[in-house]
């Protein structure tokens, strides 16, 4: 199925103060797929590298001057070319400095946009309609532009396509009340004019997107009704002469989206690929009003197969570019991931399974849809089959119970008879029928659990969790009802497995956790590899510490004594920083909330109800862990399951910005601040010097190696 996985913030977004628009003009990619130019809607261009979310150079225009069209990137000059007041044109290369001091030029009429493809020549568009390559029009600024357009059409949406090696200007016009398509060719020139059939009186697309596929152009658009139309324009047969008539344009109803009782107002629909729609601004089927969502549908199954709710306002803007979503909500511009592998029907019911990452452990295996129709058996796992070796007599002396009869029997029946027959059933069932029955059950179970608080069975839902077949959304109550129970076995076995838990669960995770006293903690029982790494990370013996790769410090000779000296000093003055703050088994819970997924802008409000008592617990044993990892003799145990020193790092930022102005009033919070505020320097400067590392290295790599060297040759290399 499609997924969309954590999202990031590309950078902050200035709305207009009615919130009807983002104040971002376009996005294009720019020389690779790590690089994108965003043009504001008034001033400014911005280069962004994505992966590293920073602006790597910002152009803006005097005051009183305007952006009037996105700025787009030539791969073939390695120039940025943007119109200001709708009729200059202004080229720029990315060491220029002052934008008013490139190169710009007046033409004769005014600009639509201007159009780039990777590798091709900048298309300049003008609102009446005609098109011109950048060079010839640069040749003669001033030279007459037609007009192609009817009196009263408008230009309302434009794109370019590559197909079969030739660029394709593709405009969607307004007349009246009907709609109309513009599908020009460049070299030789040729234009074709279809009229779009009618929706409802009175609706007008919402948006519109392009594609080329199989020979021939896509064109997606969407209405205020919720209704996603395809049309498929052939490339081929465009003759020489331009077509005077209008012809029409055949549709395909692709998606009746659920729009709820009025209609959509922004909203945007974009495809994917052959089967997949990514839509914004469209309500989520199951989710209430009032929240704005980013969903991809499948359309091959008019299936929903990924949903994320967006925080703030959605303007109906949306770019995709190399498997991301750039969407503007809030004051926020965030990219998205996603994945749409090919459609079929296992991925839409949801019976295809994904192979998980090497970090995770083996999933059940689960047989392809051929197999099934063929009747071939998949291999279970060798964790599976061990299974059924060690309970094979046990159920053949049993009933082999159906699902509906297992779920009746757990209606009613004692926990000891319902523990032996959905083990009896787990092992029975065929991989391929687990997740369907697996949630039924667990819904079952906490049901009963919730209504009768007499009954509760641990063992039997750490069962049906470690089947891999359960998530959050699936069952939400498992999680709160595991913490109700106090089976912080059961909760951390639900944090490992989960990956959509949501961020209030978290919390409420991460405030039972703290608040359990050491005591009651060491009782209970947890997953041994996350025990054995707690218990090597606090009982390591100091003298084996002091060992770095071998060798000791304390014999060498150290130029400043100065510095040695502070450091013991450092070190005398706090011996407990080396300390764990809290129990073996409270630690190893805590460390199921740090690598928890999350997202900070959802995660935020809900740590600020944690108590200062509990903030200054969690950021101790945070600098516990910071020192401990900070050391070069500990060993980085792989296969264990332990936080990431830069998971501790971001918690201790979360911690801090949710309730800095109480750590600051509290005084026993003064020195643990002034020990946090020495790691985050410490991080800075490291990342500052990689910094210059980096730049040094990219320098010797643009240096040019001489063809001839002598047999005796001295060079001087100067990093800057």
């Amino acid at each position: 199925m499609a997924a969309l996985y954590e999202g990031y913030t590309l950078c902050g977004l200035v709305p207009d103060q009615n919130l009807s628009s983002s104040g971002i003009q376009g996005i294009e990619e720019e020389r690779d797929r790590d690089h994108v130019v965003v043009t504001d809607s008034t001033r400014s261009v911005t280069l962004y590298k994505v992966s590293d979310q920073k602006p790597l150079g910002s152009w803006t225009v005097k005051q009183g001057q305007k952006l009037t069209c996105p700025a787009v990137f030539n791969s073939q000059t390695n120039e940025y070319v943007a119109v200001t007041d709708n009729k200059v044109i202004r080229i720029w290369k990315e060491d220029d400095i002052l934008l008013d001091k490139a190169f710009k030029a007046t033409v004769s009429s005014d600009v639509w946009k201007v159009h780039c493809t990777h590798g091709g020549e900048p298309v300049v568009l003008f609102q009446r309609g005609a098109v011109r390559l950048l060079d010839s029009l640069l040749a003669a600024p001033q030279q007459p532009i037609e007009e192609v357009l009817a009196q009263e059409e408008a230009i309302r949406w434009s794109t370019i396509i590559v197909a079969e090696t030739q660029q394709f200007i593709i405009i969607t016009t307004e007349q009246k009340g009907e709609h109309f398509l513009y599908l020009q060719r460049l070299n030789p020139n040729s234009v074709q004019r279809y009229r779009l059939e009618r929706e409802e009186p009175g609706l007008s697309p919402l948006s519109f997107s392009a594609t080329y596929r199989d020979k021939h152009i896509c064109l997606l658009y969407l209405y205020p009704n919720g209704h996603v139309y395809q049309s498929v324009l052939s490339v081929r047969g465009l003759g020489t002469e331009e077509g005077v008539q209008a012809l029409p344009l055949p549709r395909s109803l692709l998606l009746g989206l659920p729009v709820g009782d009025g209609q959509l107002e922004a909203a945007s629909a974009m495809a994917l690929d052959e089967a997949h729609v990514a839509v914004v601004g469209v309500p989520h089927p199951s989710a209430g009003g009032g929240k704005d969502f980013l969903c991809i549908w499948n359309t091959n199954f008019q299936t929903l197969q990924a949903g994320k709710e967006m925080a703030g306002k959605i303007y109906g803007q949306l770019w995709s570019y190399s498997n991301k979503v750039f969407i503007p909500h809030g004051k926020t511009l965030s990219i998205i991931p996603f994945e749409c592998p090919k459609s079929s029907l296992a991925s839409a019911l949801g019976k295809l399974k994904h192979t998980k990452t090497e970090e995770s452990k083996t999933p059940n295996s689960v047989p392809s849809w051929n197999n099934i129709l063929h009747g071939e058996k998949a291999q279970p796992s060798k964790s599976a089959e061990t299974r059924r070796t060690r309970t094979t007599r046990k159920s053949q002396s049993t009933t082999n119970l159906t699902t509906d009869q297992v779920l009746e029997l757990i209606k009613t029946a004692p926990v000891e008879e319902i523990q032996k027959e959905v083990e009896g059933f787990l092992t029975r069932a065929e991989f391929q029928d687990l997740q369907p029955s697996v949630g039924q059950l667990a819904l079952t179970l906490v049901s009963r659990s919730l209504a009768d608080p007499a009954f509760y069975s641990s063992s039997t839902l750490a069962q049906l969790v470690h089947t891999r077949c359960l998530c959050h959304s699936v069952c939400p109550d498992l999680v709160l009802l595991a913490l109700e129970k106090k089976d912080y076995f059961l909760c951390q076995l639900c944090l490992q497995f989960f990956p959509d838990i949501p961020e209030a669960v978290t919390c409420a995770c991460l405030k039972a956790f703290i608040s359990i006293p050491d005591v009651d903690a060491e009782k209970v029982s947890l997953e041994p590899d996350s025990v054995k790494f707690m218990e090597n990370l606090i009982t390591r013996d100091r003298a084996e510490a002091g060992l770095q790769n071998g060798f000791s410090p304390t014999s060498s000779v150290v130029n400043d004594r100065q510095t040695r000296a502070e450091d013991v000093k450092k070190k005398a003055s706090a011996p407990s920083q080396l300390s764990c703050p809290v129990g073996l088994h409270k630690a190893v819970l805590i460390n199921e909330i740090l690598q928890t997924p999350y997202s900070d802008t959802f995660l935020l409000p809900h740590l600020k109800d944690l108590s200062s008592q509990h903030v200054m617990l969690f950021l101790q044993y945070l600098q516990f862990l910071y020192l401990k990892y900070s050391q070069d003799a500990f060993p980085q145990m792989e296969g264990f399951r332990s936080p990431s020193l830069s998971q501790i790092m971001d918690w201790v930022c979360l911690l801090l910005d949710a309730h800095f102005t109480v750590l600051v009033m509290t005084p026993e919070a003064k020195g643990l601040l002034l020990n946090l505020h020495r790691f985050v320097k410490s991080q800075v400067r490291l990342v500052s010097e990689l910094g210059k590392i980096e730049g040094s290295l990219q320098e010797l790599r643009k240096m040019k190696a001489k063809e001839s060297i002598g047999q005796y040759s001295i060079e001087i290399i100067e990093l800057f």
